[in-house]
Formats: C-alpha cells, sequence, structure tokens
C-alpha cells in the first residue's frame, strides 16, 4: 500500500503544473523556409515582424533541424515522431523514383513510401484521443486517396491533398480538391490562415490543435505587383549585386536575398502568421495556447526557382548541408518558455510529438516516437542528456543534392555519400559554412562517427542504394562541365530582369 501512495505521489508531481489547465496548440509549418529568411535569424531583406515577434515571446532553437532536405520525410516526422529511414518515407513522395533509374546516375535510388503508415499513431490522432478538437489547414504531401489529413487524425481539412504544390498557384481559382475557391485573386496563404481563424473561433470553449501547414514559400513564386515593386525598390536602394550566383559541386546556388517576388510571399506569410496570433490574443488565448514554428527544409537557393540565399549555412533544400537542413525552430509554451531565451543544444523535427504531450500534460508514447525526446527540459532552462542527430538521403535531389546519410555529433557533422562511399567531416562551430572538410585531418573521429552512423542505419532497417553499373562517370562530368557555364549565365540574365 505504502509503494502504491509512493507511486501515486510521484506521477502527481511528475505531471507538470501549468497542464493542470488545458493547453491548446497552434503548429505553424511553412514550406521550404530557411532559417536565414527570419529577420531574427539575419535577414535583412525579407520583413517578418509576427514571427520575429512569436520567435523572442518564447524559446528559440539555434540548431534547430528538419529530419530531412526534403518535404514529406520531414513532414512525417512531425506526425509519427520517428526518422524517415524508420518510417520509409525517404524522399518527397511522388519523386518518380522509377523514371530516375533511366539518368546516368552513379546509384539506383532507393524505394519509398507513398504514404504515411497507418499503423502508427500520428500526432494528430493522440490529440484527437485526448480530447482535442483536431484541424489542418494547407500543404499535407503524405499520401493521396486513404491518406488524407481526416484519415490520420484531422477531424478537420482545409486543403490538404496529395499535392506539394498548390494546383492553382497561390491566387484563387486555386484548383484544390480540398478548398473551395475564393474570390478570383484571393491569396492562398492569408485563405489558410482566415480557415485556422475561423477554427479557432468556433472552438475557442474546446482544447484545440490546430496544424496550419502553408503551401507557400514552396514554387510557384507568387506575389501581389504592390508587393513586388515594394521588394523590386528595397533592393535597389541597397544596392543591386553584381552576380547573384556561384555553382557548388552540381548546381548553381543563389548567394543574394533580393528577389522581390520571394519576399513579397515572405511578407505574406508572416502577415498570416500575425493574423492567427492577433486572434489568440483578441479571444484572450495566448495565455494557454502553446505555439510551435518551424519548416520541413532549408529555403530554394538551386533548382525550382532558386529563390533564396542561405548563407553563411551552404547549400539549401534538397542538398545536404547545413542551409538544407537547419531550421527556424521556436516553442512559445506559456508559463514554460522564458521570453526571449533561446537554446543552442541541437534539437529535431521528431521531438514535437513528445513535447507537445508533455506539454498538454499527455502521457509520453515512447514506442511511437522512438526517435524523439521531450524538449521540456531545455524549455524549462534545464539540459537533455547529449545524443546524435542522424539523416539519410538515398537519393538525387532536384535541387542538387546527392545520395547521403549523415550524423551531427557534438560539433561534429559527417556526411557519408553513397556514390563513392567517401566521407566528410565539418566541426561546425569553427566552420558553419562547411568549407572545410576535416576527414583526412581527423581519421580518429571520421572512423567513430562513420561507425555510429553504420550502426544507426542498419538499426532502423534504412534502404541503401545500389549502385548502377550503366553510369558512364566521366560522360556525366563532362556534361556537368559544359552546362556549369551557361546555367549560370542564363540564371543571372533571368534574375537581373527584375530590375531593368
Amino acid at each position: 500500500m505504502l509503494r502504491l501512495l509512493c507511486l501515486f505521489a510521484f506521477t502527481i508531481t511528475a505531471v507538470p503544473s501549468f497542464a493542470t489547465e488545458p493547453m491548446n496548440v497552434v503548429f505553424f509549418l511553412v514550406d521550404d523556409l530557411g532559417q536565414k529568411d527570419i529577420g531574427i535569424e539575419g535577414s535583412s531583406f525579407y520583413e517578418t515582424p509576427h514571427i520575429d515577434g512569436l520567435a523572442k515571446s518564447g524559446m528559440r532553437f539555434t540548431h534547430g533541424y528538419a529530419t530531412c532536405e526534403v518535404c514529406s520525410p520531414s513532414r512525417a516526422s512531425i506526425m509519427l515522431g520517428k526518422y524517415p529511414a524508420r518510417i520509409g518515407i525517404t524522399d518527397w513522395i511522388g519523386a518518380a523514383t522509377g523514371m530516375r533509374w533511366n539518368r546516368n546516375d552513379r546509384v539506383l535510388p532507393a524505394e519509398n513510401l507513398s504514404s504515411l503508415p497507418h499503423e502508427d499513431i500520428s500526432l494528430a490522432e493522440a490529440m484527437k484521443n485526448a480530447g482535442y478538437k483536431t484541424f489542418f489547414a494547407g500543404k499535407w504531401h503524405l499520401g493521396g486517396e486513404g491518406s488524407f489529413p481526416e484519415d490520420h487524425g484531422f477531424d478537420i481539412n482545409k486543403g490538404g491533398h496529395h499535392r506539394g504544390s498548390p494546383p492553382g498557384g497561390f491566387f484563387s481559382p486555386y484548383k484544390n480538391p480540398k478548398l473551395d475557391d475564393g474570390p478570383k485573386g484571393e491569396s492562398l496563404t492569408l485563405r489558410l490562415a482566415s480557415e485556422t481563424v475561423d477554427f479557432i473561433e468556433d472552438h475557442k470553449d474546446e482544447r484545440f490543435f490546430a496544424y496550419l501547414s502553408f503551401y507557400a514559400v514552396h514554387a510557384p513564386i507568387q506575389t501581389t505587383p504592390e508587393l513586388q515593386a515594394k521588394y523590386t525598390q528595397k533592393a535597389i536602394d541597397e544596392g543591386l549585386a553584381d552576380k547573384r550566383f556561384l555553382f557548388d559541386r552540381t548546381m548553381p546556388v543563389r548567394q543574394v536575398q533580393d528577389n522581390p517576388v520571394y519576399a513579397g510571399m515572405m511578407e505574406t506569410v508572416d502577415q498570416a502568421v500575425g493574423q492567427v496570433l492577433n486572434k489568440l490574443e483578441e479571444l484572450d488565448l495566448a495565455k494557454n495556447t502553446i505555439v510551435v514554428f518551424t519548416s520541413d527544409n532549408g529555403g530554394v537557393s538551386s533548382g525550382d526557382a532558386y529563390a533564396t540565399s542561405n548563407l553563411p549555412l551552404r547549400g539549401g533544400k534538397g542538398r545536404q548541408w547545413e542551409g538544407g537542413i537547419r531550421e527556424p525552430f521556436y516553442i512559445r509554451a506559456p508559463g514554460v518558455t522564458e521570453p526571449g531565451s533561446t537554446s543552442t543544444t541541437p534539437v529535431t523535427g521528431t521531438d514535437f510529438y513528445p513535447t507537445l504531450l508533455e506539454l498538454t500534460g499527455m502521457p509520453l508514447k515512447p514506442q511511437q516516437h522512438v526517435d524523439g525526446v521531450s524538449l521540456l527540459p531545455l524549455l524549462t532552462g534545464n539540459e537533455i542528456k547529449d545524443r546524435d542527430l542522424f539523416w539519410h538521403y538515398p537519393h538525387y535531389g532536384n535541387q542538387g543534392g546527392e545520395p547521403c546519410a549523415i550524423i551531427r555529433s557534438k560539433d561534429w557533422k559527417l556526411i557519408h555519400y553513397y556514390e563513392d562511399g567517401r566521407d566528410e567531416l565539418y566541426r561546425l562551430s569553427e566552420d558553419i559554412g562547411e568549407k572545410t572538410d576535416l576527414a583526412a585531418d581527423h581519421p580518429q573521429v571520421t572512423q567513430r562517427l562513420r561507425k555510429n552512423l553504420d550502426d544507426w542505419l542498419k538499426e532502423t532497417g534504412a534502404l541503401i542504394p545500389v549502385q548502377d553499373s550503366r553510369c558512364d562517370p566521366v560522360k556525366k562530368k563532362q556534361q556537368l562541365e559544359q552546362q556549369k557555364t551557361k546555367r549560370l549565365e542564363a540564371l543571372e540574365r533571368s534574375h537581373a530582369k527584375y530590375f531593368e
């Protein structure tokens, strides 16, 4: 009996006091948003006052990561608390892996699941089972018919379907099977925010979980004429760059933030975030609503619209360097996080699941979120146990990324390439731009991290790409060199047209 009383007492004290009152959750996920696209993270060209304010009102994680350099795997990790390698979604869904086998590539990309597994308990299902009203708006990209948001725990779905980009673009008519068209020319980004606001108003007297997953700032980049004119003039006033692109290994990479269309999109996203945050304040809900803000991969500096620069981080979306995986990562938990606080501890997308469970007073589900840890200790100013973080991308990215696996261990980051088996080693505390490969200088560190990475790949059942005997690497190198100058010149001309 005494043992039971002691256990009961421990259980009571282990439940955080802030969870005694119902805590709502609002989760902002922006598509293709790089860490350096945000004002508080260093951007002077894009204007993001509402997002900056949100970051300052809670905890800002300066070493926050997505679990993949492309979208679907990262989104699956947030929903399931598992690494993409363990889930089996390691590339964006619909990437037409089979077609890529006809390319002159050195390896055959691994197979990729086409939908979120139903045997898992999603974050939305956990919330719904605990009595929360659940809402999804925007980009899903985790499966088609039978695997939409409403099939994975969301009571209401506004706009989430199988496509990764908005079929009709960012202005009505949207041509979205899960969202009615608004008045012609209506902004999709602001419409999704309005739908979220309406949901919050309708359920202000209930516990709710609202997941606003913007289609922006994914291509096609589009904005209003007024915003484009505003940022065109701003770029001119700040002085136009002589060169905007450099070639980095496989593709040109944007070096300057001065695209006026993308800047207009950024302002609209910020306005939409502000619209939701203001509604929480208006309804007196901010005091008991947890707010999360992050992205699914880095900003698009190569491929697509070559829209932004992630410097001083190297690369961007689809690429294996920090620009492809490091994200804005903010959590505001009233009564828990100290406004203006920061954490330098590396954290990742698998951590949202257990963190939100614990913040809302729910029991953890360690068999589900096996790769995530609760960040509650960090949010309260304490520490978590040191751990390694991992990535596995056995594919070729549209943005020039190479098939690889990655481990980050404290300051060290090792990238293992599947094409030729080589390893790159960087010390991020001294080389945030990943310019100096230290693998040859630190063979013991390289061997240790490589072993840990190999052990993790084996433990998760990661699918490894195999060599393609049809590849002609000499011809491929020649083709790359022939294209290099032409591609750089064409990009410089096309982006200079904004300012003519």
